[in-house]
């Protein structure tokens, strides 16, 4: 009979106790999640047959994070970073997790975007170690008996990528698992969902990229991408592999490209506990950076309107967000998407033209749009001026499309424009953020995707709120996890959008900053995760409570609220059981 290596020990809230170490000598140091280094004690040292494998010195973990601050705060390159934390957290996982929390502000571009992305394009190049699991059809068939295998069965989340629609740079075959572990990292920080609870999974089916097909040194499944039946009978199969080895966990599923997007989402919302975060998560964050430019400007969502420059899964999401929300308040569907316009590589998005079946819903009636007289009319410019914009959305990853003409003509449209360029990274942005003040003088409310420095403009210095998931996600996953929900709803995430919004303080308000600080990442998804939670009861979607905790909530939104706080975790080391 086959002995865990390892078993962690939970309380009544599903919260991590300690853990009982059932192997000796050398081989502790070799599982990340109960390897402590340098800082075992001499009497664990000896239990555990240690001694000789370390030296002499006992660290705390504060000693350890001091250490691991001066070596990475000295690498040169982001990505060099990246990789130095990576390491570390393949063989040190608490260790890892103080480090990020120490200074979250400094470390999460370097463990989610911008950096991540550069991580997934040289993912061949500077493997180091396998991490997660990784699906190919020369393995789908065996999907149940590989997740029933994997060293952590205590999984609560799985982030789960076909690795074709990685941030801006598109298809990376099998390189798109980083990107799952980033923000599987994001959980546990914002979140406290131990890692321990986290699966990163790439579903590789496929590369269309040349240059990998090409790179003698890709380490992915080296064909052309399944499409098709092919493709839709691989998904299915690797969705009743997962519900049947983790029925409760929620999948998350991120960076599927496009349609695929749409399809995936709605196909399994009722048949797994799962959500997409670029179409969702994005599209309530956003949501979160209107509201609170509404309370800046005194004005309501209903008599605004808005254009999105980028017709993928993050800016219909966006649009999907905004109408709900519309509805919400009180207005008719027709006249809601009236008040919402998408752009993609063609212009505005019309009926009279082929589209994806993800776009119809925004699609514009060109008879309507009495300015568009031939194609050479169909520009961001033009429905900027014509239809009276007054939010400017970006995700297109058109790099400099906000032209100082642009942005004038929406200064036109409102004293103070909404402008977000939120592609990222920072070279793909649809206009820097000290453009856009200079152009404005001042009176644009700009939020961003990426980070970007305080920026200076007649003497004032302006902090510009960064528009990311990662105030909506980690929330948003706990909230389900906690509660015991058996289906995602958008009703979630509009109350994560609302809960993001009511965290931005009025001092930021007043100078115009429109989302929290990084810094207050945990504060916020643990406010999230009780509105989500909250909203679950209500509509009436938790069967039998939480899945992973003794403690029973009973639909009681504060018994919900103390399970969601208690069994949050903590990056420190265990004593042993």
């Amino acid at each position: 009979m086959e002995i865990n290596h390892y078993e962690f020990k939970y309380g009544e809230f599903g919260e991590t106790l300690g853990v009982q170490i059932n192997i000796k000598g050398f081989d502790v140091l070799r599982f990340n999640n109960i390897s402590k280094g340098p800082a075992f004690t001499i009497e664990e040292r000896q239990k555990l047959k240690l001694s000789g494998f370390l030296p002499p010195r006992v660290k705390t973990l504060d000693d350890q994070i001091r250490g691991c601050l001066a070596t990475v705060r000295g690498k040169t390159t982001d990505i060099d970073r990246y990789i130095y934390l990576r390491n570390l957290y393949d063989r040190n996982v608490v260790l890892f997790n103080a480090v990020v929390a120490s200074n979250v502000t400094e470390f999460l571009p370097i463990i989610y975007t911008p950096t991540v992305g550069l991580a997934c394009q040289q993912y061949s190049k500077n493997f180091r170690g396998a991490n997660g699991i990784h699906f190919y059809p020369g393995n789908i068939d065996y999907a149940e008996y590989i997740l029933r295998n994997y060293t952590d069965q205590a999984i609560r989340i799985a982030v789960v990528t076909d690795n074709q629609g990685i941030l801006g740079i598109g298809d990376q075959g099998a390189g798109g698992i980083p990107i799952c572990l980033g923000k599987l990292m994001l959980y546990t920080q914002g979140a406290g969902i131990a890692p321990w609870h986290c699966l990163p999974i790439s579903l590789d089916v496929g590369t269309d990229n040349e240059d990998l097909l090409n790179d003698r040194d890709y380490i992915g499944w080296r064909h052309r991408r399944l499409k098709g039946e092919e493709y839709n009978t691989f998904i299915e199969k690797f969705v009743a592999a997962f519900n049947r080895n983790f029925p409760q966990a929620l999948l998350q599923w991120e960076d599927f490209s496009k349609q695929t997007a749409f399809t995936v989402r709605d196909k399994y919302v009722r048949q797994a506990i799962s959500f997409n975060d670029d179409i969702q998560g994005t599209g309530a964050i956003a949501l979160a950076g209107i509201l609170a430019a509404m309370k800046v400007k005194k004005e309501k969502m209903s008599g605004q309107v808005y254009l999105i420059n980028g017709a993928g899964a993050g800016g219909i999401g966006i649009a999907e967000q905004i109408l709900t929300e519309l509805m919400e308040q009180g207005m008719g569907q027709t006249e809601a998407v009236s008040k919402i316009f998408a752009l993609d590589s063609k212009g505005v998005v019309t009926s009279d033209r082929a589209i994806e079946p993800y776009k119809i819903k925004f699609a514009k009636d060109p008879k309507a749009l009495t300015w568009l007289k031939t194609p050479e009319d169909n520009t961001l410019l033009n429905v900027v001026k014509n239809e009276n914009i007054t939010v400017l959305i970006g995700t297109s990853g058109q790099s400099g499309c906000f032209t100082k003409e642009v942005v004038e003509a929406m200064c036109e449209n409102a004293e103070r424009p909404i402008i977000f360029p939120l592609s990222n990274p920072n070279k793909k942005t649809e206009a820097q953020p000290e453009d856009l003040f200079a152009w404005t003088d001042g009176k644009a409310l700009v939020a961003s995707g990426s980070p970007f420095p305080p920026v200076r403009h007649k003497g004032k210095e302006y902090r510009i709120g960064q528009v990311n998931n990662a105030f909506v996600f980690p929330g948003v996953g706990l909230g389900i996890i906690a509660s015991g929900a058996t289906e995602v709803l958008p009703s979630f995430f509009s109350a994560a959008a609302h809960a993001v919004a009511e965290f931005v303080s009025e001092e930021d308000l007043m100078n115009g900053i429109l989302c929290p600080p990084l810094d207050q990442l945990k504060n916020v998804s643990f406010e999230v995760a009780k509105c989500v939670g909250a909203e679950a009861i209500k509509a009436g979607v938790i069967k039998k409570g939480c899945a992973f905790s003794r403690y029973k909530h009973n639909n009681d939104p504060d018994r919900l609220n103390l399970l969601i706080e208690k069994m949050r975790w903590e990056p420190k080391y265990f004593d042993q059981i």
